[in-house]
């Protein structure tokens, strides 16, 4: 059975306006769907804006391989994700809104004016002109009694009865711009399977810094070093030391097994080279020359150029008898051990794992428990670094799900 040439097409209702909600809007509009999408914040795309300060790194130009090991323990749900819209199909759509990109040395992918203002601006006048109707100041609270989704409007609380519905509410990281995670108690009264919400790509604390550490270096860069967690090959990088222990990009890399390492323990144990191109050997050579008079400060700066924050860690992080054995200094400074005990608050992270969790869904991101009710991008359970991997499964769901939602349409005898 099918709808009539003369019955109105059907009408959606889109939850959240990040790149994820967009995308989707962008799928139904232009299979001829009605489409409202309401966002809480006064405007749309602001974790998108925000994500585009500094350089808007849009995705990733490695290999498809290396590209899906980065979602970790999802790559199996996200691979289909990025098959139908990975990296270079994301590149082409940017493309044809008119932005052209380019590959940095890293092999991240940005808009040649490293800009996401622009970007945003083009896809949004698209979206109009396709008839996509976009509420903003409009809060989703639930459902009603009768099924009927509950917003709150500066004109009041507002009743929706769409013949769709997608959640695309943003994970629970930057809650002042509106991804605050408070969309987990209605699905959880409903009976969908929840992943607790976590920082991802975060900072660490330590039991406590010294007071000059804290005085003299909280906000001093690290760089030209290696991180290790257990037996894996350390990454090189950067970061920084901070008040209360340490964050960058160089931690972020590393967070997901970090956290789970201290939810296991208590706590994780990385460790720092403070000179990743020189082998231990050499650096214990260096420290065996006699240094006659100088202080050891001065002959760890003259020998190996270790001074600054790399010095003051040493002293933070090493026993004082290390200090006169070469061969313990040595390797000290190639794996300086520094333990962390718990992540920073989930606020402050710049993304989070946890979330919807995939076997709560059907293959077309529809909720078992809630037939026409969909759901994407950071509000499910996956993560991934930095890099434009966060980005690229937002919008590779977004499309998912918008796809998905025309196909339970037309089968559901609405379209």
């Amino acid at each position: 059975m099918t709808r009539s040439s003369t019955a109105l097409p059907p009408h959606v209702a889109i939850i959240g306006g990040g790149p994820a909600g967009l995308m989707a809007a962008e799928v139904l509009s232009q299979a001829g769907i009605k489409v409202d999408l309401y966002d809480g914040m006064p405007s749309v795309g602001r974790k998108f804006l925000l994500a585009g300060v500094g350089g808007m790194n849009i995705t990733h130009s490695e290999a498809y391989p290396a590209f899906l090991s980065r979602y970790a323990e999802r790559a199996p749900q996200i691979a289909p994700l990025l098959r139908a819209f990975g990296a270079d199909a994301l590149c082409q759509w940017i493309h044809d809104l008119g932005v052209e990109t380019f590959v940095g040395s890293s092999g991240r992918v940005f808009p040649t004016d490293m800009k996401a203002a622009p970007l945003l601006r083009a896809w949004l006048k698209r979206l109009r002109d396709a008839g996509v109707v976009i509420h903003t100041r409009h809060r989703w609270l639930g459902w009603n009694a009768d099924g009927s989704l509950k917003l709150s409007s500066p004109d009041g609380e507002k009743s929706l009865t769409p013949d769709a519905t997608l959640l695309a509410l943003g994970g629970g990281s930057w809650s002042r711009l509106g991804s605050d995670g408070a969309w987990r108690l209605p699905l959880e009264q409903r009976g969908v399977g929840l992943a607790p919400l976590q920082p991802s790509n975060c900072g660490f604390e330590v039991q406590a810094w010294s007071e000059l550490m804290v005085s003299k270096f909280a906000g001093a860069p690290l760089k030209n070093i290696a991180i290790g967690l257990n037996d894996d090959v350390p990454r090189l990088g950067e970061c920084v030391i901070t008040a209360t222990g340490i964050e960058g990009s160089l931690i972020y890399a590393l967070s997901a097994p970090i956290r789970e390492a201290i939810n296991l323990n208590g706590s994780a144990t990385i460790h720092l080279d403070l000179l990743p191109g020189k082998p231990v050997d050499k650096v214990q050579a260096a420290l065996s020359k006699p240094r006659g008079s100088r202080s050891m400060s001065k002959h760890l700066h003259s020998q190996l150029g270790i001074d600054g924050v790399k010095a003051a860690l040493l002293r933070e992080l090493t026993p004082a008898d290390c200090f006169s054995d070469p061969a313990l200094l040595a390797k000290a400074i190639k794996a300086l051990p520094l333990t962390l005990v718990k992540t920073r608050p989930l606020d402050e992270a710049i993304s989070s794992a946890g979330g919807v969790t995939f076997e709560s869904m059907d293959e077309r991101l529809m909720l078992k428990q809630l037939p026409g009710v969909f759901c994407a991008g950071e509000m499910l359970d996956w993560e991934a670094p930095t890099g434009g991997y966060l980005l690229t499964a937002c919008f590779a769901s977004g499309r998912a799900a918008g796809m998905g939602m025309v196909e339970w349409l037309r089968s559901s005898a609405k379209f």
